[in-house]
């Protein structure tokens, strides 16, 4: 019984580690894909018929995550005793601002869409308070958690897109992708494959049980 305990225990750590990691892997390939859909707007021969569409998208990006920053302080700092909920919500407003003074300046001049997009997935990881002492909505009713079921069902179609995208691709962590690969070469490596597949399931384990390896979920 011990030594399943002990099992049932180095399994919860590795898992834990292993969820960490694949949330520097998802963080790679979200960049990755924006920043494909960035130069793929602004390389089109339409790209001022886009430009408006892009700009429109942008802002309402920009918007969703200043608005996700307001609700975060109004949800998770109840009180101002919450000093880890204050430093994490107002870093990723920083974040937020130099993202798009990066993006905008004159020698990287790499437009809006780009920051306001990695914006609201910055936003979406800091959306998760730390215990319930500073969660005002876990003093609420105990009724079902709409916001925590749509945070798990977005959190699940990133880990899938992510996991298929950099599992397949493991030039995607390259500057630059050789280009003169033979056309009868493997895509992707076995080893590298598996090993995105199973921090995916470490990530995947991970939200099932609340990131809490030590003690059972309540609901």
């Amino acid at each position: 019984m011990t030594f399943v305990f002990v099992l049932f225990f180095f399994s919860g750590e590795i898992a834990h580690f292993g969820a960490g990691v694949f949330l520097l892997i998802q963080l790679i390939s979200i960049i990755s894909f924006i920043t494909w859909l960035n130069e793929f707007f602004l390389s089109q021969k339409d790209a001022e018929r886009c430009h408006v569409h892009v700009m429109l998208l942008a802002t309402i990006a920009y918007t969703l995550c200043i608005l996700g920053v307001i609700l975060m302080y109004i949800w998770y700092v109840p009180d101002p005793s919450c000093l880890l909920n204050i430093f994490f919500i107002t870093w990723t407003l920083f974040l937020i601002q130099l993202m798009a003074s990066i993006s905008l300046h004159p020698k990287i001049n790499a437009g809006f869409l780009t920051p306001s997009l990695m914006g609201l997935y910055v936003v979406f990881i800091c959306c998760e308070p730390v215990g319930e002492i500073c969660n005002r909505n876990a003093e609420s009713s105990s009724r079902t958690d709409w916001l925590t079921i749509i945070s798990f069902v977005v959190a699940l179609l990133a880990m899938v897109i992510a996991t298929f995208s950099t599992g397949v691709d493991s030039q995607c962590f390259q500057f630059r992708k050789d280009e003169n690969q033979e056309e009868d070469a493997i895509p992707y490596g076995y080893g590298f494959f598996h090993f995105v597949f199973a921090t995916g399931a470490m990530y995947f384990a991970m939200l099932l049980i609340g990131w809490n390896i030590h003690h059972s979920m309540k609901r």
